[in-house]
């Protein structure tokens, strides 16, 4: 018998107006979850999203022996936590995961954690992570479907990543707060969830300089304290709703998030043509249905360049511009997945090798039945529906729920025409992958 699945069903052609209060970071709430393993006390998280990745990471520290309670506020203890592997079937659900390793290593001393899972959009490999980790004294052993390390004393060293990689610089800052000595992380990453996770070690007692900068410097401490924080705004939510409406028409003031995590972003859109107005912790975006999209060429990269997380949702908008735009992706080799179910829609978009699509502005879109592969893809294809003529239906619809707190309801106050239904599962395009 054919099972169930979640769907979002979405009428096109209303404008959005009004305000939406963006939510905390799922990208800095997870990392900042395993942190919590480096202290005995209790660690408070404020404005933590209430989204399917940080359940699972709240199971995975129960597993481990850890206690987490609340929703929202969410309030963690580690204190009687024993275990250092994490169970595969909670471990290799999203990519998140392997920041676990650093945080038990610096625990326990040992840690197992399963190959990472993710969204499909490269191999987004931990050689990285590994190389930095061997260098700080861990023995690493690593098999098709697993990864141990293992030290007796971690110490401090001079780390060089090859590219700025995100969950890279969160393992070895979480290993390298209670190494022994001085760890110097070089090229970085700057992403404001990085910055955030380095705020809340600090409140831990850790010693970090140079957060937001290319180049951290960690002094080791023997102990971490228990802390109160509150998580950052989801910059990569507030550029979606942003994009989309522009993308889609109206008025729409984004609350609780600063411009400043979005600068490029905000560039490109008044380029496009949008207005864009900007306050201290919030930002504005406008445009008239009558006004034409321009077309405006855009390549991703590291922040604070144009976030490889919103390259999916910024094609969406650039299918109604009024022209040719190229669109470049230099995170990720993967991450054109979306192309074939904006085709769907009538989108004209021709990929050119791994790193380059050509949008073919502006394109009718149209309502059809298409499937999510990821959670940017997802948001992609939601403004794509916004835009299109009629009705469509979006399965897969819980990959939006890993990344975005109510993204149905808050769309839905602001004037879209969306829906979460259940319908009838379909085998055929239900693959199941993680970011």
């Amino acid at each position: 018998m054919a099972g169930r699945d979640r769907a979002l069903r979405i009428t096109g052609g209303a404008q959005l107006a009004g305000k939406i209060c963006v939510s905390g970071s799922k990208n800095a709430a997870l990392p900042e979850m395993a942190a919590a393993l480096l202290t005995t006390d209790r660690v408070t998280l404020h404005n933590v999203p209430r989204v399917t990745d940080t359940r699972v990471m709240a199971q995975i520290l129960e597993e481990l022996g850890g206690r987490c309670e609340g929703d929202g506020t969410v309030l963690i203890n580690t204190g009687a936590a024993v275990r250092s592997d994490v169970p595969d079937q909670l471990g290799g659900r999203m990519r998140a995961t392997i920041v676990l390793l650093g945080a038990l290593l610096g625990r326990f001393g040992r840690a197992r954690v399963p190959r990472p899972g993710g969204d499909d959009i490269g191999a987004r490999r931990v050689e990285q992570h590994l190389r930095g980790l061997r260098q700080m004294g861990a023995h690493i052993n690593e098999t098709q479907h697993e990864i141990v390390a293992t030290a007796e004393r971690l110490h401090g060293n001079r780390i060089v990543f090859d590219l700025p990689t995100v969950t890279g610089t969160e393992n070895i800052l979480l290993a390298a707060v209670k190494a022994e000595g001085r760890t110097e992380i070089f090229n970085a990453a700057r992403e404001p969830h990085v910055q955030d996770l380095c705020r809340l070690l600090i409140a831990m007692g850790a010693q970090i300089e140079g957060a937001g900068t290319e180049r951290l410097i960690v002094d080791g401490a023997q102990e971490l304290r228990g802390a109160e924080h509150t998580v950052i705004a989801d910059y990569l939510e507030a550029g979606t709703y942003a994009i989309a409406v522009a993308a889609a028409g109206g008025d729409l003031r984004i609350e609780c998030s600063r411009p400043e995590d979005l600068p490029v972003l905000l560039l490109k859109l008044e380029q496009a043509g949008a207005q864009v107005e900007a306050g201290e912790d919030w930002f504005r975006v406008a445009r008239s249905s009558a006004s034409p999209i321009n077309p405006i060429d855009m390549s991703t990269w590291t922040f604070p360049g144009f976030p490889t997380d919103l390259q999916a949702q910024y094609m969406a908008l650039m299918t109604q511009a009024d022209g040719e735009s190229v669109i470049s992706e230099y995170v990720h080799e993967n991450r054109f997945q979306h192309v074939r179910e904006l085709a769907k829609m009538g989108a004209g978009i021709t990929v050119e090798g791994r790193l380059h699509a050509v949008v073919h502005g502006p394109c009718r879109l149209h309502g059809t039945e298409v499937a999510i592969p990821d959670i940017r893809s997802g948001a992609a294809l939601v403004i794509a529906a916004l835009c299109g003529e009629g009705e469509s239906l979006l399965r897969n619809s819980w990959h939006i729920e890993r990344g975005y707190e109510d993204m149905v309801g808050k769309l839905a106050s602001v004037g879209a025409r969306i829906k979460s239904v259940s319908v009838e599962a379909d085998s055929s395009s239900s693959t199941h992958t993680y970011e």
